[in-house]
C-alpha cells in the first residue's frame, strides 16, 4: 500500500468518524427530548388528575343539594303529617 492509497483510507476513516459523532450528538439530543417529554408528561399527568378531580367534585355538588332538598321535603311532609295527626286530624 502506498502513501496515496494511505490517505484515502485516512481520510474515508475521517468521514466515517464525523459522522460517527453526528449520529452521537443527534442521539444525545433524542435522549434529551426524550427525558424532558418524559419530565412534562408527568406534570400533565398530575394536572389531568387534579382536573379530573374538579370535575367530579363539581359534578356531585348538584347531586348533594338535590339530596337535600328531597330530604328538606320529606321532613316538611312528614312534620305536617305529624301536625295534623296531633291536632286531632282536623285541618286548621
Amino acid at each position: 500500500m502506498n502513501q496515496d492509497e494511505m490517505a484515502v483510507r485516512i481520510e474515508n476513516v475521517e468521514t466515517r468518524q464525523d459522522k460517527l459523532e453526528k449520529r452521537q450528538d443527534n442521539l444525545e439530543q433524542l435522549t434529551n427530548a426524550f427525558a424532558k417529554m418524559e419530565t412534562e408528561q408527568s406534570y400533565i399527568k398530575k394536572d389531568v388528575s387534579e382536573i379530573k378531580s374538579d370535575v367530579k367534585m363539581l359534578a356531585d355538588k348538584p347531586a348533594k343539594r338535590w339530596e337535600s332538598v328531597v330530604e328538606k321535603a320529606i321532613t316538611v311532609v312528614v312534620g305536617a303529617v305529624v301536625g295534623y295527626l296531633l291536632s286531632g286530624g282536623r285541618l286548621p
